[in-house]
């Protein structure tokens, strides 16, 4: 969910989102939903998040809560770096 009007279909930061290793897969659904997987493990951490800016506000349906800051198009959520599905860092 943003904090502006924009729809989620819209907003840059909508969709897949994985560590360079690969490991660790977060897609931000347009619904203002996430969906994290870990190595096998599909669905690890669902919940949802806020955008406000370049800053995404997280909490998991278990009621935990994180945080992330898009920068120069490199997603850091808390210790992870996460890099848009597809670009070169995440090429092996």
């Amino acid at each position: 969910m943003t904090s502006n009007d924009t729809p989620h279909a819209l907003h840059p930061y909508v969709g897949m989102w994985v560590t360079a290793d690969g490991h660790i897969r977060q897609e931000l659904l347009p619904d203002g939903r996430y969906d994290e997987a870990r190595g096998s493990r599909q669905s690890a951490y669902t919940g949802s998040y806020t955008v406000t800016g370049n800053h995404i506000d997280y909490v998991d349906d278990t009621g935990f809560t994180a945080t992330g800051d898009i920068r120069d198009g490199v997603l850091f959520h808390e210790h992870l770096v996460l890099y848009r599905k597809g670009d070169e860092h995440t090429r092996k």
